[in-house]
């Protein structure tokens, strides 16, 4: 019950925070508030998730990392990542997108519960392993955010109006910059990910590495990120075509981890 009001609490401050970062960037404020006291409050329901979050996974000293408790993470870590980069980055409005996301996921570890405990979770291979992904998905995420803003952007530039919330983002190439920063780190993480789990396996998992479609699609979209900034760099792509590339690597992703998650914990429990 202590953890259901506190869920409660947190989603309310994300609320209210989301919703005056919505109306500050329909004013075209948005920056200026995430820069002043309004930046700086994120950190409490940020702590206050984080609690939450250590709570779950850590509950009897085990490691349960459910698709709820997954799906919290990485939002939880898109969000800190968000606040951490407005201080080099003109994108502190760009915390309004993340944190209605935010108010919502806080709630399913405490009105869904799942489990999935796993093991060797004291080796340094697994931590590594888990660290890396999770960072992993929370930067390809914000890298999906910006792709999609990106694309109704340039969709946008042909007409005469531009909504006021679309008008309040960076520069279309401030964004683009952003997009493939976060989308070099992430494929630097993916690949470290995909490697541990690879050559650690065993110390990780307890079983040797089985092909199976999470595998699959985990090196299906390594391969797309691989490919886009292979072309960003020789051959210059931007635009609707990393927006693509950069969508096309996320679902792969999407289906590599929390697909197969979705699967097993909801459709089949298990």
């Amino acid at each position: 019950m202590h953890n259901v009001i506190l869920s409660v609490s947190t989603f309310a401050v994300y609320a209210v925070l989301a919703m005056f970062f919505w109306r500050a960037n329909i004013r075209g404020q948005g920056e200026a508030l995430s820069r002043g006291l309004a930046g700086h409050l994120v950190l409490i329901p940020l702590a206050l998730h984080g609690y939450l979050l250590a709570d779950d996974v850590f509950a009897g000293g085990g490691f349960n990392l459910s698709m709820t408790n997954a799906l919290s993470m990485i939002i939880w870590l898109t969000l800190a990542v968000y606040w951490l980069a407005r201080f080099f980055y003109p994108i502190g409005g760009l915390q309004a997108l993340v944190l209605p996301l935010a108010a919502v996921i806080v709630l399913l570890p405490e009105f869904f519960p799942t489990a999935h405990q796993l093991e060797n979770t004291g080796l340094f291979a697994f931590k590594a392993h888990i660290s890396a992904a999770m960072l992993a998905y929370s930067l390809f995420t914000i890298a999906m955010l910006h792709a999609v803003l990106i694309s109704m952007v340039e969709n946008r530039l042909h007409h005469a109006m531009m909504p006021r919330v679309l008008q309040s983002l960076p520069p279309l190439m401030t964004m683009e910059t952003l997009l493939f920063r976060m989308i070099g780190f992430g494929f630097v993480l993916l690949t470290l990910t995909l490697a541990s789990g690879v050559v650690f396996s065993e110390q990780i998992f307890g079983k040797a590495l089985e092909f199976n479609h999470k595998v699959l699609f985990g090196f299906i979209s390594w391969g797309v990120f691989a490919v886009l900034l292979w072309g960003h760099h020789f051959y210059g792509w931007r635009g609707r075509i990393a927006v693509r590339w950069t969508v096309s690597g996320f679902v792969f992703l999407l289906l590599a981890y929390l697909g197969s998650k979705f699967v097993m914990e909801v459709l089949l429990h298990r």
